[in-house]
Parts: C-alpha cells; sequence; structure tokens
C-alpha cells in the first residue's frame, strides 16, 4: 500500500486515515520527507468492488438487545462514509483498515440471491422478518449499478416473506414497486436513518449519504405509498447533535413517521480512534466534551459491550437523553406501538425462479 494511503483527509471520505488493521503484524504512519509532502493535497481516493464469494446470506443472531434475529447484508463496507459506523471495525477481518478502506474497498455479493433462495427453501425453515441494512447500507451507491438488494427483495416477495430495512438512501424508493404490496399485506416496515438536520454537519460526517432533507423526504414518499416507515435516530451524538433530537422527530413525524428509535453513539474497537481524529479535524472545539458526556454514559470508558448498556449507555446523561427522545416520541406522536409482520402467508420459493409454484 502507497504511504500516501495512510495520511490525513480524502475529499469526499470519512475517515481522516487508513490505519493498519489490529490484526495485521506491522502498523505504518506517514513521515515527512522533508519536502513537505504531508501538506499536499492529495488525490480522491477511488472506490473499488471486489465479489464477496460467500457460501451463506442470511446471518442469524441471539443477542437480547437486537430486535430481530436474522438479517441479510449485500454488501461489506460502505461508501456512504459514516465515521460514527460501527460495522467498521470487521473490515480487519479482511485484512484491511476500519479506515478510508472500509469506504472505498468494497465487497458485494452478487450471488446473493441464489443463496437467499436456497436457504428459505430447506426444509427445516422457520420464517421471521428479515432485516436488511443490519450492518452496511443495502442502499448504499453501488446497488445502483449492481441491483444486489433488489434482486434479495424479489426472492422475499415471492416467498411472502416479512422483511425491515434501514437506509440513509433515497434509492429506496425505486423499489416501491416490491415494498407497497408488501406492505398492504402487513410484510414490510422501512426505517431511515437521520442523525442530524445539519446539512453541512452532515456533508463531513456521513459525506456521500443522502442529504438529511432528502432523507426526511424519503419518508414523505415512503408514507404516500403506503409503506410503514419509522426514524431512527442513531447515533445521538453526546455534544454534538444530541439537541437536534426533538427537532428530527418532528420533521419526520410531519413527513409521515410512525415510529422511532435511537441509539447512542457507539464506538468499540478501532472506532474510537477514527471518530476521535475526525472530531479533532472537523469539530475541535467540541472533543473534549464529546468523549467526556460519552464516558459519563459508560462508566468512565468510552464503550462498553455489555447487552443492555452499549445501545443507550448509564448514568444521568444516558436518563435525560432517553427521557427526552420518550417525551418527544409521544409529543409528535412517535409512540404508537407497531404491528408485528405477518409471517403466516410465507411459502417456500421455487427452486428454480423459472418454475412454477405449485402451492
Amino acid at each position: 500500500m502507497e504511504p500516501e494511503t495512510f495520511r490525513l483527509g480524502r475529499k469526499g471520505r470519512g475517515a481522516q486515515t487508513n490505519a493498519t488493521s489490529r490484526y495485521e503484524p506491522h502498523t505504518r504512519e506517514a513521515v515527512d520527507d522533508g519536502w513537505g509532502s504531508l501538506d499536499e493535497e492529495l488525490p480522491p481516493l477511488r472506490t473499488t468492488v471486489q465479489v464477496d464469494a460467500t457460501r451463506t446470506i442470511i446471518a442469524t443472531n441471539d443477542s437480547p438487545d437486537i430486535g430481530f434475529d436474522r438479517s441479510i447484508n449485500p454488501y461489506r463496507g460502505c461508501e456512504h462514509g459514516c465515521i460514527y459506523c460501527y460495522a467498521r471495525p470487521t473490515h480487519a477481518y479482511l485484512g484491511l483498515s476500519p479506515g478510508q478502506d472500509f469506504e472505498t474497498r468494497l465487497f458485494a455479493k452478487p450471488n446473493a440471491a441464489a443463496l437467499l433462495r436456497a436457504e428459505l427453501g430447506r426444509p427445516g425453515y422457520r420464517c421471521q422478518p428479515m432485516a436488511l441494512g443490519t450492518n452496511t447500507d443495502p442502499y448504499q451507491p453501488i446497488e445502483r449499478e449492481m441491483r444486489i438488494t433488489r434482486q434479495v427483495l424479489e426472492v422475499l416477495a415471492e416467498a411472502s416473506h416479512p422483511l425491515t430495512i434501514v437506509t440513509k438512501s433515497a434509492l429506496v424508493l425505486r423499489d416501491l414497486d416490491i415494498l407497497a404490496p408488501l406492505a398492504r399485506k402487513n410484510m414490510a416496515r422501512v426505517y431511515v436513518s437521520v442523525t442530524t438536520l445539519d446539512r453541512e454537519l452532515a456533508r463531513v460526517m456521513e459525506p456521500r449519504a443522502a442529504t438529511p432533507p432528502r432523507r426526511v423526504e424519503t419518508i414523505r414518499a415512503l408514507a404516500s405509498a403506503g409503506v410503514p416507515v419509522g426514524v431512527m435516530v442513531a447515533p445521538v451524538i453526546p455534544g454534538l447533535t444530541d439537541h437536534e433530537i426533538e427537532g428530527i422527530l418532528e420533521a419526520c413525524a410531519k413527513a409521515g413517521a410512525e415510529g422511532a428509535g435511537y441509539v447512542l453513539l457507539r464506538v468499540p474497537l478501532e472506532i474510537k480512534g477514527l471518530f476521535e481524529e475526525w472530531l479533532r479535524a472537523h469539530r475541535p472545539e467540541r472533543a473534549e466534551r464529546v468523549f467526556a458526556l460519552l464516558r459519563s454514559c459508560h462508566e468512565g470508558k468510552a464503550y462498553r459491550a455489555e447487552w443492555g448498556k452499549r445501545q443507550k449507555g448509564t448514568g444521568p446523561f444516558a436518563e435525560i437523553i432517553a427521557r427526552r427522545f420518550k417525551l418527544a416520541k409521544g409529543r409528535f406522536g412517535l409512540d404508537r406501538p407497531a404491528l408485528p409482520l405477518d409471517t403466516t402467508q410465507f411459502r417456500k420459493p421455487a427452486a428454480d425462479p423459472r418454475q412454477m409454484s405449485f402451492l
């Protein structure tokens, strides 16, 4: 890897650096050669996409604080480049950096639909809602050409399989022809992630995701099409975005959102260093306060991984956030309980997509 990839800052990218993976035996750092090379503007980093030769597509979990037990992620890595993304450390398993590699060296699963068809058709499969977008965004920019998420939705629709989607992208509207009919049968729900309404902050914090106004309009379009839609205020960043909770919920409720959830900023493993680098580069006056508040929510640590604590934190400040969120949900009508998605209409898809089912 070229030395320049370990230097600070790339236009249009979230991470400031491309630090070596935690599993690598050596680390590298940029060193000025005496000619001011570290001060030179770096060329843009290009996005590359490789095929992920996965053999299974449905990931399962038994985490007690996650509201689903199975999920599909059509891509590894995410070009949206959100600096706070909790999926970043997974790139270390590939021998890559959770920094700029995560948002530029992507892996696609073009056989996802075929794998899904086979897994849904197994004799022991039992239907429960399938979650899309739990790790990386299923509607990140490369989905426009690759259409893997679209193919997965087609299989789920054929099988009358309920699903949920979490995304920051307006590209989800492309698939309304699939989602709206599923929603009419109580088999689809979409959550749009809105972290901030501040366009300038979003531009550097989530550089290749849809703008905040575009996300609010996406909620409006989904609701108008009859697709139940909620807003995820995720993450809430203490000292940086927590003051926007009420404004975000009000804007999304007016657009048609029916529910809301939130997650406090999580900084496990490499994310702590990456987020701190970003914060000191883009909001240096907030850095000390953000981490002081974050530590107050995790008993003096920047992050704790225990179930029941990692998502919301504990302590007085975390309790204030939880209370404000609950009150705002009630004020804007976002506290109505959602109906469980219908799993009774599931039917196994044909082994060959060209073959008609007899059932």
